[in-house]
């Protein structure tokens, strides 16, 4: 069990001992990590004046980034679209703009037999109803060594899955197929396995190339072909901030149909795509080939939220659906998308001009958020600490060596000054030792 949650359940003990006696398995093991990226995030908040590039928001001029067709009509509604309770399964025009939505920027979907969306409380909620549904205490979750720290607290802590991480890269700095091969065929003697896919990758900022995407296909039909039943999660929360050269779809619409033993479920949501993270308006569709088994996974999703949270929030649900509904909605997420790409674009020039090549190397990235430092000589935690205290400058320390940078909520014309000062926390620390 984890120590803080060791802590916890000593300090309930020593309060009302009958407290103690009543929480769950579930209950005696959760707790908040106190290193983890929200708790550096908000260190970084309290400390980091100058430039606090922790969050995974993107923001622009001081404030939130935001489309004008969110902020323009807050006070357009009628009144029905608010404050009654939305259905469980979400608003059913939502539900079909989204599944709509899907099918355009996923050509790939065309013609395969998936449900309609259901509505949850954004992506964190959505992959909580994947847990909920398919995991049992020492089912295999797999998922690469660089990943959201989350998938631990809802996948193995909530739930009792047994995780089994491979690495994300290969030497080449390629997606790592053979790891997840073998993770898979490694589960043969259980017949089951969860795979989550996170791409754009959180926290690296990757994302495979189509050849990548096929090997991927491949090691998942091979591990259904040797008798495995596969629960395949495409966490798409950064789907569409596709930079450069690499896969534009989501893998859910080449494994739709691929293998009666694959399920694919696609996790996505408003929340990172459209830039409203506070909405919490997430999306959670299965895709099969029989049309009862859809149902019947739909009642069984609604189910957990009626369990859970009841229904999702309706002016969210509302606000999104006018959006996607508004003629300026392409148009001015496109201008956001031109804003994050340069962003990106500019940490990669950074990067590659060598002034900081003594420092670190840094992981391949070409989509999303972020981007990972691989720092050569220096603690990522003790540089971390370092940046925020002696120059105001918030990062995320994610191992002993690598340092998240949230380029999405830092301006173009500000990145060299970040970088410049985390290279210069380097140098503090090499002058310390």
């Amino acid at each position: 069990m984890n120590p803080l949650a060791e802590q916890l359940n000593e300090n309930i003990k020593a309060g009302n001992a009958n407290v103690y006696e009543v929480l769950s398995t579930l209950g005696r093991e959760i707790y908040f990590p106190k290193e983890g990226i929200l708790s550096q995030s908000a260190e970084a908040t309290a400390h980091a004046k100058k430039f606090n590039a922790t969050i995974g928001i993107a923001t622009e001029n001081g404030g939130p980034m935001h489309l004008s067709v969110f902020q323009d009509s807050l006070s357009a509604f009628n009144p029905k679209d608010l404050y009654p309770y939305a259905p469980p399964a979400g608003k059913p025009e939502l539900r079909s703009a989204w599944r709509a939505k899907m099918l355009q920027e996923n050509p790939s979907l065309e013609g395969k037999s998936y449900g309609n969306p259901v509505v949850t409380n954004a992506l964190t909620h959505g992959l909580s109803v994947v847990a909920d549904l398919f995991v049992n205490e020492g089912d295999a979750v797999i998922y690469p060594d660089k990943n959201w720290e989350n998938y631990e607290l809802t996948f193995g802590i909530r739930r009792h899955g047994k995780i089994v991480n491979f690495p994300l890269f290969t030497e080449q700095m390629t997606f790592n197929s053979a790891g997840l091969r073998e993770a898979l065929l490694a589960q043969k003697d259980k017949g089951k396995a969860v795979v989550i896919l996170n791409f754009p990758n959180n926290p690296t900022g990757y994302t495979p190339g189509e050849a990548e995407g096929k090997e991927i296909v491949a090691a998942l039909y091979e591990a259904a072909e040797a008798g495995i039943n596969v629960v395949v999660v495409t966490d798409d929360a950064y789907f569409g901030l596709f930079f450069e050269d690499s896969m534009h779809e989501s893998l859910f619409g080449q494994l739709a149909g691929l293998h009666p033993r694959i399920l694919p479920v696609k996790v996505d949501g408003a929340t990172k795509e459209e830039y409203v993270w506070g909405f919490r308006v997430g999306f959670i569709t299965f895709a099969s080939e029989n049309q009862e088994v859809l149902s019947a996974l739909e009642q069984k999703t609604l189910g957990i939220i009626r369990a859970t949270i009841s229904s999702g929030a309706h002016p969210s649900q509302t606000f999104v659906l006018e959006a996607l509904k508004s003629p300026d909605f392409g148009k001015q997420k496109e201008e956001k998308f031109v804003i994050m790409k340069g962003r990106a674009n500019k940490v990669k020039s950074l990067l590659d001009s060598g002034k900081y090549a003594d420092a670190w190397d840094y992981y391949p990235f070409n989509s999303g958020y972020f981007m990972c430092l691989k720092l050569k000589d220096v603690p990522a935690e003790a540089l971390r600490q370092h940046l925020i205290h002696q120059y105001g400058v918030g990062t995320i320390a994610l191992g002993d060596h690598d340092l998240r940078v949230a380029f999405s909520c830092i301006a173009e014309e500000n990145l060299e000054e970040l970088y410049d000062l985390i290279y210069q926390g380097v140098q503090d620390l090499r002058e310390q030792s």
